[in-house]
């Protein structure tokens, strides 16, 4: 099983509801957090950018971290945490995900919610994998509503 995470609480969500199902099977939990280089957003940085080395080992640290509290808020409902492996990958978020799919069982991401019109024009990392992963793709909403 697969799950994206970015740090957002689409994220968030996405992340409980995967490790509770993995938990409930008995399946391994494969947790990916993808980030963009800041090279690609900036025309010109005007400071030094950090290395890939220094925003990979950051953000493996934020989503382990995350890992590690969801795993001790879904302890109270007596789950045996499953078996969790933690990647980071550069690229583009849904083609980055739907690779990592490959091989899995489904693939588990998060909804911001944006809407239909948003999420046209915006693009939209869940609408991405539910087009191109090759297994099923369960979209958790964030259950916060505006």
């Amino acid at each position: 099983m697969v799950v994206g995470v970015d740090g957002s609480p689409g994220s968030r969500a996405a992340l409980v509801d995967a490790m509770r199902s993995a938990a409930l099977r008995g399946a391994c939990l494969r947790v990916v957090a993808v980030y963009e280089p800041p090279e690609w957003r900036l025309p010109a940085a005007p400071t030094p950018l950090p290395d890939r080395a220094e925003i990979e080992e950051s953000l493996a640290g934020a989503v382990r971290a995350m890992v590690t509290d969801v795993a001790y808020e879904l302890g109270g409902e007596h789950l045996v945490r499953p078996p969790v492996t933690v990647e980071v990958a550069r690229g583009d978020a849904a083609d980055v995900l739907v690779r990592a799919a490959a091989g899995a069982d489904e693939l588990v991401v998060g909804h911001r919610g944006r809407g239909a019109v948003a999420s046209a024009l915006l693009g939209s990392v869940g609408w991405g994998c539910v087009r191109h992963a090759p297994c099923p793709v369960r979209v958790v909403p964030d259950g916060h509503r505006a």
